[in-house]
């Protein structure tokens, strides 16, 4: 979180940056009800945790000058998944506007129905917070203060925190597919409310916090039988490979996700190939785990509507000047390299997130309305960054294949295709296949299989369709992965 008191463009950096699966494309679980977002294969999706307040605020949005709800509109679009914020007791919302607070549960509860209603499914983000959290600044809940120094018991108030969290949402029928523990947590979690202490990451207090927070997810999905998704989430691609070395070093392990914020003015200069080239050795490094952006934004002016500073003010070299088209533009190229690198999903940070009476804790207005969706009339841009929802990235990329010197998958018609270019085939191999909703729907030896000594052959049956993933192992390590798309 920023340092709001010169609401410099710190703020903007970091608040609003706020099992194997190599290249499946989680969209197929996240599918909209939608068949276009479905035959993507591929995962798209939005933050809305401003809607509600926006519409509390008078903001009526509008398609072609007509008004529209807007999870109707982005339905309709194809956005497969509704990501929300949620922080513990968002007190600070009781002197501003009409004193609602949003975000809190009673609020995502609210949110997740509306993104039930219209077929999509749900990101759960746990802020652990009362506050925005973000890479300098993360707040434990108030509640907590007086249990910070304490690690078992703060350890225990996080478990049972998030464990009767997503059982209240299990109980009214909204537990979501998915949750990310922490936001942005490019530093120590759980810090003291309110100190601006310096940059720290004590892994010995850290990993155990985050394991506690998996653990009661693990309990959750056990207890109600619904599979839960767990994500990591770091802001800015260039810092994602140190930190995840960091988790898995200190035995945070059992994850699905990892998650990365990108935003062109706060993590130039690293492009959009440079992104790409990060998440493909994510990949590599990490075969079992997706990668997604779970956070971007593209402005589409530099032009403001209100008192409010925006917090993004820059468009990638390129790719400008600012205006609708540029806008997705680059989102569609960034998706596409993302995708073609072998990560799953990229979520927009609030296109809803328009101008209004309301204030927020720095200002009238919005700090986005020129990276939002709509115009500053709150008209849909046609050509604006909703052309990016609709796009069909199913032709457009093919995944990078992940493998090391000497194996090689590949793919003809209804087969896969293992290839070692030197060992044989011998005791020690194994393969696995996975179906784009990331299920192991087959699994063997090498020896199970038709073929040579060097090649092996692996049919994939008619019924499956949208991307399929091979996986080599040696030793139950991988060491070759590739995906193709099956049809539908």
């Amino acid at each position: 979180m920023p340092d709001t008191n010169s609401f410099g463009m710190h703020f903007g950096a970091d608040m609003f940056r706020i099992k194997v699966s190599a290249f499946i494309i989680w969209a197929g679980i996240f599918c909209s009800g939608a068949a276009k977002v479905q035959a993507q294969g591929r995962l798209l999706g939005a933050d809305l945790s401003y809607v509600n307040e926006m519409e509390d605020c008078g903001v009526t949005y509008l398609e072609n000058h007509e008004a529209r709800d807007l999870y109707d509109l982005l339905e309709d679009h194809g956005c497969a998944l509704a990501r929300f914020r949620l922080w513990h007791t968002p007190s600070w919302y009781d002197q501003l506007n009409q004193g609602k607070r949003y975000s809190d549960l009673p609020d995502v509860m609210r949110s997740i129905k509306r993104a039930r209603e219209h077929h999509m499914q749900v990101l759960l983000d746990f802020q652990l917070s009362d506050f925005w959290a973000d890479p300098s600044r993360q707040w434990a809940p108030s509640a907590w203060s007086s249990v910070i120094a304490n690690q078992a018991i703060l350890e225990d108030s996080l478990y049972e925190y998030v464990r009767r969290t997503l059982l209240d949402l299990h109980t009214a029928g909204l537990l979501p597919e998915m949750v990310q523990i922490g936001n942005e947590t490019n530093r120590d979690i759980l810090m003291a409310p309110g100190v601006d202490a310096p940059w720290e990451l004590n892994w010995s207090r850290n990993a155990p916090l985050f394991n506690t927070a998996i653990d009661a997810v693990r309990q959750v999905s056990s207890e109600t039988g619904s599979p839960i998704r767990i994500a990591l989430h770091i802001a800015g691609p260039q810092n994602v490979e140190w930190y995840m070395d960091g988790f898995i070093e200190h035995g945070v392990t059992d994850f699905d996700v990892i998650g990365m914020s990108y935003y062109w003015p706060y993590h130039q200069p690293v492009t959009i190939g440079e992104t790409g080239k990060i998440i493909g050795r994510l990949r590599q490094r990490y075969p079992d785990k997706e990668v997604m952006v779970l956070e971007t934004g593209c402005i589409w002016t530099t032009a403001s509507s209100d008192q409010a500073v925006n917090v993004l003010n820059e468009i990638e070299p390129g790719y400008g000047p600012p205006d609708p088209q540029n806008q997705a533009k680059w989102l569609i190229e960034l998706t596409k390299e993302v995708f073609r690198q072998g990560g799953s999903g990229v979520i927009y940070w609030e296109p809803g997130w328009v101008s209004s009476g309301c204030r927020t804790y720095w200002g009238q207005g919005s700090h986005y309305e020129n990276a939002a969706f709509f115009d500053f009339d709150h008209n849909l841009l046609a050509e604006g960054g909703i052309r990016w929802l609709e796009y069909d990235f199913t032709t457009a990329i093919s995944p990078v294949p992940v493998r090391e010197e000497g194996f090689q998958i590949t793919f003809l018609s209804h087969e896969c295709i293992f290839k070692s270019e030197a060992e044989r085939f011998g005791a020690g191999y194994s393969y696995q296949l996975i179906d784009v909703l990331g299920r192991i729907v087959q699994s063997g030896t090498m020896h199970s299989l038709d073929g040579t000594d060097h090649q092996r052959t692996l049919p994939i049956t008619d019924q499956l369709s949208g991307w399929v993933t091979c996986i080599l192992l040696r030793q139950n390590r991988v060491v070759a992965v590739n995906s193709h798309w099956a049809g539908l």
